[in-house]
């Protein structure tokens, strides 16, 4: 709202100082200065409103090097061409215009050295500036890196859209690079994996719940020179920028935690939000292949959670009903184990080979009296003859 009433306020401003320099223009019977000079006023103002609208995510650190370096420049500007007036004038004469062409040429220069030493170095301003240090105010913890594994996986984008994350996430040059080399492959595999890849980019920059930056990578430690894998880069970018590690690579996650960075595992995080069940319980499942022991059968649940259900081979295409037996819980995530529902409900599990459970009826037969299973009886019991014809 604040920012609102400022892009306001500076816009009244503006079209004021227009129209009081079209009046100013108008009195001095200067009547093309007095359309033209509005209208470029409108027009360089209007530049650097539209500017300020689009670029949302501005940086502190950015934008105090421009102007330290705008500055600084200015300074040095002034005193070096103080300095360099008396070898102008002894070489071009005094009053010549090539003094105050050569001062605004040395000026320039040093703007732009000043301004482009600052971009560079923007990181290491608390060394520059003693007691002093340019940090962004971000919401939550500290922010988080982006591993090319976890923007591929895509399952990043999906965790902002609920509002969960509220730090920032930083996607470093070099993994956007690698991201591109991946998308460019001659594997289609590779090829469609990379170009998912950007597609979850564009869909967390489009975000507006997410404060996405892409970082330059450009720290002292990897200013080496020397050609460090991407692994590598990142733990050690995450360590300068006291941020965290997001990926689903194993090896990452044990390289990162050795050098003391923190890791987030978002295969972790979706085996802790998987559904808890406890030995005992019943649940529904559809048993959809056989399993790797005899007589086993394999369901999953919505979640993905794998179910091994004892004597369930004869039961594949069927939704039924187990009661759990055990939760086993694995780096590959959570597995559960159970058997088909025995409870007395009016139904009945078949075993293999289609034999029934003890004292449950066929469901085929319309005879509701269950026979002996020891009984070799075959068709219907005699029946006594009528009375009479007894004799």
């Amino acid at each position: 709202m604040l920012l609102l009433l400022l892009r306001i306020a500076y816009a009244v401003l503006v079209v004021g100082m227009a129209a009081l320099s079209s009046a100013f223009l108008v009195e001095e019977k200067n009547v093309p200065g007095a359309i033209v000079a509005p209208l470029a006023v409108l027009a360089v103002s209007g530049v650097v409103l539209l500017t300020d609208v689009r670029e949302r995510q501005k940086q502190i650190t950015t934008i105090s090097a421009v102007y330290f370096g705008l500055l600084l420049g200015l300074l040095l500007g002034y005193l070096f061409s103080i300095a360099l007036v008396p070898v102008l004038a002894s070489t071009f004469g005094e009053g010549s215009p090539l003094i105050l062409l050569g001062r605004v040429l040395l000026t320039v220069v040093c703007c732009y050295v000043t301004i482009s030493t600052f971009l560079q170095t923007k990181d290491e301003f608390r060394f520059i500036i003693p007691y002093v240090e340019f940090s962004k105010q971000v919401k939550g913890g500290r922010p988080l890196v982006l591993d090319t594994s976890v923007i591929i996986d895509g399952r990043i984008a999906d965790v902002c859209d609920t509002r969960l994350i509220d730090t920032r996430l930083i996607v470093p040059r070099f993994v956007l690079q690698e991201l591109q080399a991946i998308a460019d492959s001659s594997d289609k595999m590779k090829r469609n994996r990379g170009r998912r890849g950007l597609d979850v980019l564009k869909r967390l920059q489009g975000n507006q719940k997410v404060d996405l930056q892409m970082h330059d990578g450009n720290v002292p430690e990897l200013r080496t020179g020397e050609r460090i894998k991407v692994d590598e880069r990142l733990v050690i970018l995450a360590k300068a920028l006291n941020a965290r590690v997001v990926t689903n690579d194993f090896n990452l996650n044990k390289v990162a935690q050795l050098q003391g960075v923190d890791v987030i595992n978002l295969n972790e995080i979706a085996n802790a939000l998987k559904t808890v069940a406890i030995p005992g319980e019943y649940m529904q499942v559809r048993v959809v292949k056989a399993g790797d022991q005899i007589g086993q059968g394999v369901g999953y649940l919505d979640d993905g959670t794998m179910v091994v259900i004892e004597q369930g081979r004869a039961l594949i295409g069927q939704e039924i009903a187990i009661v759990v037996t055990s939760v086993l819980n694995t780096a590959a995530g959570r597995m559960i184990f159970g058997r088909p529902d025995q409870r007395l409900s009016g139904s009945h599990t078949p075993y293999p080979g289609g034999s029934t459970f003890p004292g449950s009826s066929n469901p085929g037969s319309s005879n509701p009296s269950s026979s002996n299973p020891g009984d070799s009886r075959i068709g219907p019991a005699p029946q006594e003859p009528p009375r009479g014809e007894q004799k």
